[in-house]
């Protein structure tokens, strides 16, 4: 996920974009504990978009916006 496409999301899908990610972070977890994760990038990649979003809703805090 881009940091483009983050910033024109609403604060509401962020924040359920946030939650699906964790979730997923947890299942790769989970998977790559048993040996059973195919690609190990993807958690790589899942932590990196958690950290984007994570960003821009501080950014967004700090700026008091609420799109």
């Amino acid at each position: 996920m881009k940091a483009k496409d983050i910033r024109e999301k609403t604060q509401d899908e962020l924040e359920k974009d946030l939650l699906d990610l964790k979730s997923e972070l947890f299942k790769l977890r989970f998977q790559h504990a048993a040996s059973r994760l195919e690609n190990p990038m993807e958690l790589k990649n899942v932590k990196r978009s958690i950290a984007r979003i994570k960003t821009v809703l501080k950014e967004r805090e700090l700026k008091g916006i609420r799109v």
